[in-house]
């Protein structure tokens, strides 16, 4: 049974989701708030109806009489991969049917928000097992809209950088978080090897693919301190990172031939002076040499391991380095910890700050072990193909396991992942060619 107070925080967190995503929406011209920056981008339009439809097809299995909005909004448009659900829209084509319009996508939202809140009043209070169900569709369904926030300051990033006016761009909320600073010297980290508990064991909510805890076996190995700084990927490029095969994998190097890459994504360089430009949340300006270096694919990650004589941690690797107190023998949720995230812990979207810190930032949020920038700022690549893990049960069908092929697990979070949505033992998983997340990564070696 829920109580009264229970009911009203479920409320509260649901409409508090669903004004953030509004709050990154909001900027948008009506223009671009319909245009599809890429092929494996969408419409900020489709993003926030298909987060709505997603609440919708929640209401639709609970009680049949919410199913009666789909030919006023051409609803179908809005199924990304669902199966069960008929039929689905070619990504790529998803700006070519800039249907519903914005207005009537608001109109949708704002009614089923009322249906959805009206809905959680009358049925929370059923037997205890229908609740359990009925709470983890609606937790899935609030990390599900986190999601596509994060998904959405992608696109925004992708499609602005296609216009070279500074002034044409997203221009976000202002900052109201500032970051502490350490000079801390870079150093590996050795951490003793053995049986490891991989996976969450909190109470809370988490996703399918995070469980169950599941036994691995480490060798001793060491771990960067700190994430890879842009100084530190500008000397592999000027090393010929990008000219020497013997540094890249083979898809990774049939990338690297057929899309010309020869930096980041975003970067340009300015012959004229030998630097390096990049426009991003802020603008146009120079790279910042001791931010962690961002929007890197897999492939160049791992390029930048093998041209330093090192390698990417395994997700297990990575997940021990955030989370293992040796003090009391025992995993935590966030990397300083189990108390409550703030924005002295770690650079997320409710800092607004909306670039990577600087390497070194948040002493508060490091790492049992003294590693700095485990939560928040880019996400990390690590070496770890994404499987399910033994004994696996899909809590939430077609939305984790469906994935678990040819995918790159990251961990950690970024500058655009919302603080409710990140811990330890949070999976992203990402194609190795893919670049415009934010993805960095720290190395790691064995002893």
């Amino acid at each position: 049974m829920q109580t009264s107070l229970q009911i009203e925080g479920l409320i509260k967190e649901f409409m508090d989701v669903r004004n953030k995503t509004l709050e990154l929406f909001s900027p948008l011209d009506i223009e671009d708030a319909v245009m599809q920056s890429s092929d494996f981008g969408s419409p900020p339009n489709w993003h926030i109806a298909h987060v709505t439809w997603f609440f919708h097809k929640i209401l639709e299995k609970y009680s049949k009489s919410y199913n009666s909005y789909d030919d006023d909004y051409n609803l179908s448009y809005l199924n990304s991969y669902y199966q069960k659900y008929g039929s689905i829209l070619k990504k790529s084509d998803r700006g070519r049917y800039p249907r519903p319009t914005v207005m009537q996508t608001i109109k949708y939202r704002k009614e089923i928000e009322k249906l959805f809140v009206d809905f959680i009043k009358l049925t929370t209070n059923d037997t205890k097992d229908y609740s359990d169900e009925l709470t983890l569709d609606i937790y899935t369904a609030f990390n599900h809209e986190r999601q596509h926030q994060e998904l959405m300051i992608y696109d925004f990033q992708y499609y602005y950088n296609r216009f070279l006016d500074d002034s044409d761009n997203y221009v976000p909320r202002k900052s109201i978080s500032p970051f502490v600073m350490e000079h801390v010297p870079k150093e590996m980290i050795r951490i003793d090897g053995g049986l490891f508990l991989l996976g969450y064991n909190g109470e809370e909510f988490c996703y399918d693919n995070e469980l169950p805890e599941n036994k691995v076996y480490l060798n001793n190995y060491k771990i960067d301190n700190r994430l890879v700084t842009n100084r530190e990927f500008i000397e592999f490029i000027e090393a010929g990172g990008y000219q020497n095969y013997r540094y890249w994998l083979a898809d990774g190097w049939e990338m690297v031939l057929s899309e010309n890459w020869n930096s980041p994504l975003y970067w340009v360089l300015d012959k004229d002076n030998n630097k390096w430009n990049k426009k991003d949340f802020r603008g146009t300006r120079e790279i910042r040499m001791d931010e962690p270096v961002v929007n890197l694919s897999y492939y160049e990650a791992d390029a930048f391991c093998k041209w330093a004589k090192k390698r990417l941690p395994t997700e297990a690797e990575w997940e021990k380095a955030a989370s293992w107190d040796s003090n009391s023998n025992s995993k935590t949720i966030y990397p300083w910890g189990n108390t409550p995230m703030t924005n002295e812990h770690a650079n997320l979207l409710d800092s607004y700050i909306w670039h990577p810190t600087e390497a070194g930032c948040y002493p508060k949020g490091k790492s049992h072990y003294g590693c700095y920038q485990m939560m928040g700022d880019v996400w990390e690549w690590t070496s770890s193909e994404y499987v399910l893990y033994p004994g696996f049960q899909s809590r939430f069908e077609e939305y984790t396991d469906k994935w678990a092929v040819n995918q790159k697990v990251l961990r950690g979070g970024s500058f655009a992942t919302p603080n409710e949505q990140i811990r330890n033992s949070y999976r992203n998983y990402f194609k190795p060619h893919e670049r415009i997340l934010f993805s960095g990564f720290r190395c790691a070696a064995d002893t």
